[in-house]
């Protein structure tokens, strides 16, 4: 495919930057008035939303029904999970991850916080979403990789919100207590929110694949977001965390760790 826009994608990426790094900063500010830092992680989908609807309005001379797809793809993905998190964490305190981080800070722990959080989430979001403005720039219809890109994040974002709503509904129920969580998507991996998170990437990824080119300098936005999932603050920070409750070992041996599969016999 020829004819994308190279110079105003450079353009879109300094845009782009600016929109994540004012979600963030707003959020900080936000923070410091309530002293909980935990509202951070309603801003990490907000941020992919913020890069999406700005990267719609700077591409006007692009392809009106991709712009639209991918808009809405990104601000729904990124709404959904602001909301469900925002959801989860009403009425709490802290999150104890950021709690043992700020009490091991060295200097103002806000300061800290701004710099090894709010800013490098920012800086995430903006790497993790090149594929998202860089299709905004490509030239021509949709075609099948777009479609095909479409498909594969409806299934992640299936994974998460059912994934998401299993979790919910079992951690109401005081019989659950202390339990661990191993029914429904549950049962075919251990992490279908992580699951779906991946498929959500890779899927955008898939609609600037008809252009070789841009295909290979976005490549690294959904390798990043994946080993973030699965070696970083996702599958592998979780399941430390998990280590030694009553019944997680057995629910190790019987369950994927990422990828969805039937579960193994007990």
């Amino acid at each position: 495919m020829n004819g994308f826009a190279w110079q105003a994608f450079a353009t879109n990426l300094g845009a782009a930057a600016g929109a994540a790094l004012g979600v963030m900063l707003v959020t900080f500010l936000i923070a410091l008035r309530k002293r909980v830092h935990r509202i951070v992680d309603v801003a990490w989908g907000l941020g992919f939303a913020a890069v999406a609807l700005v990267s719609y309005v700077m591409s006007a001379d692009g392809d009106q029904g991709r712009r639209l797809l991918l808009t809405v793809l990104t601000v729904v993905w990124g709404v959904r999970l602001a909301v469900h998190i925002g959801r989860r964490g009403r009425g709490h305190g802290e999150d104890p991850r950021y709690a043992a981080m700020l009490a091991k800070a060295p200097g103002h722990p806000d300061l800290y916080a701004l710099r090894k959080v709010y800013l490098l989430q920012g800086a995430l979001v903006w790497l993790i979403s090149l594929p998202v403005q860089a299709g905004y720039y490509l030239p021509g219809p949709l075609d099948a990789w777009a479609w095909a890109g479409a498909a594969v994040w409806a299934v992640g974002l299936a994974f998460e919100a059912v994934g998401d709503a299993q979790l919910a509904r079992f951690k109401r129920d005081p019989a659950n207590k202390g339990r661990i969580m191993d029914r429904g998507l549950w049962s075919w991996t251990r992490h279908p929110n992580y699951f779906g998170d991946f498929c959500v990437w890779w899927g955008l990824f898939l609609v600037v694949c008809a252009d070789p080119a841009v295909a290979a300098t976005t490549l690294v936005s959904p390798v990043v977001m994946s080993l973030l999932l699965t070696k970083g603050s996702g599958k592998a920070l979780l399941e430390r965390h998990m280590e030694g409750r009553p019944g997680y070992a057995e629910y190790l041996a019987r369950t994927s760790g990422f990828f969805p599969r039937p579960p193994r016999r007990r």
